[in-house]
């Protein structure tokens, strides 16, 4: 047996060594470290990819949410809608701004955002709705699109595990970010996209959108020393922008690694037989699935994990404790059995060894020993 991480970046820097190397000393002969034109280039160029009319760069995914749903005016008494099956950030946007998170279960099969369990929640006080691509694959927003636009609700999607992922609608693709909100990116390290530290950005369509995001990420100011607003410190530094337009170069080659690495587990999964003891994710039809995470259910969820463990397979949990259930939400009202599939998922999710560089030869491993646990348990 070989050890299996779940993820592991230092394959993937060896391909691009070079590449980022010379896009660092690109950035520290001009001296020029905080946004200016590494940033507005990383901006430009994300921009033209995702198919939308402007992109800001951020400090985090996390900020990015925030300024995203600052920008749609949310505040004290405003109630924005959102999967209890996330990140803890999808949900803390929100309370920081003195707003209440109203949680919609998930679908069992996608584990994304129901849309008609959105629809059954809406209310006057309804201001946004936060969809998250979970693990790479699109939300169907367009079921929902028209009701909330014509009931004035901001579209804010999550698409911190989903860059690359789009969606056809109608004949059209749709890539995440530009389903006719707001789109907000983590390009955290382990992330598809990923830069070397925090780092994020948000997407929008209106220039009165982008600038006011623009303002709001240098503390409100219009110009030096002028603020227009309050705003925050989340600035994208050139340093992380200078890397992130190396690695968007080649984001299509690893999101096809990924996607076949994702049709190698299936295959072997039928191949050895444990289809009856996993499940592995539903793409849902129309969608390109980038597959950020390779998350199955699985019978006995924890003594699987410990078993792999046991042969160095390295595996995770996304997530163990749905949004609602979290002690510092208790105030918005929910309990044990009010969201019963995202609390099923945190019972039985695992999220098995994805990364582009994964080898067929490792992800044997990983299903032989599943099997021999199905054996052993059965």
């Amino acid at each position: 047996m070989m050890a299996i991480p779940s993820f592991d970046l230092k394959r993937n820097y060896a391909r691009v060594e070079g590449e980022i190397k010379e896009a660092l000393d690109r950035v520290l002969e001009s001296q020029h470290f905080i946004l200016g034109p590494e940033v507005a280039a990383f901006e430009k160029e994300a921009a033209a990819y995702l198919d939308v009319p402007h992109a800001v760069g951020v400090a985090s995914g996390s900020d990015s949410l925030l300024l995203a749903l600052m920008t749609a005016g949310v505040g004290p008494g405003d109630e924005v809608i959102t999967t209890p099956f996330s990140f803890f950030a999808t949900a803390s946007c929100i309370t920081r701004l003195g707003a209440k998170p109203v949680f919609a279960d998930v679908e069992p099969d996608s584990y994304n955002i129901s849309m008609e369990r959105v629809r059954e929640v809406i209310t006057p006080a309804t201001k946004a709705l936060i969809p998250v691509h979970l693990f790479g694959q699109l939300c169907r927003v367009e079921q929902i699109k028209e009701t909330i636009d014509e009931n004035g609700i901001a579209l804010v999607e999550d698409c911190a595990q989903a860059f690359g992922a789009h969606r056809t609608v109608k004949g059209r693709i749709v890539r995440a970010g530009g389903c006719g909100g707001y789109g907000c990116f983590s390009f955290f390290p382990t992330k598809n996209l990923a830069a070397y530290g925090d780092a994020g950005m948000t997407t929008c369509f209106g220039d009165r959108e982008a600038e006011e995001l623009s303002r709001l990420r240098v503390h409100g100011a219009s110009t030096t020393y002028k603020h227009d607003e309050v705003g925050l410190n989340s600035r994208l530094d050139a340093m992380q922008a200078a890397i992130l337009r190396v690695r968007l170069r080649h984001i299509e080659t690893w999101t096809e690694e990924r996607r076949e690495a994702a049709r190698r587990y299936g295959l072997l999964f039928a191949e050895y037989g444990v289809l009856e003891f996993i499940t592995p994710p539903a793409e849902t039809p129309g969608n390109r699935h980038t597959y950020h995470q390779y998350v199955v259910r699985a019978r006995r969820r924890d003594d699987l994990q410990k078993f792999l463990a046991g042969r160095e397979i390295t595996t995770r949990v996304y997530y163990p404790l749905p949004l609602h259930m979290q002690p510092c939400f208790e105030s918005a009202g929910y309990k044990k059995g009010d969201m019963p599939v995202s609390e099923s998922l945190c019972g039985d999710v695992l999220a098995l060894p994805m990364f582009p560089e994964l080898q067929p030869e490792e992800q044997e491993c990983v299903v032989a020993a599943i099997a021999e646990f199905c054996g052993s348990a059965s």
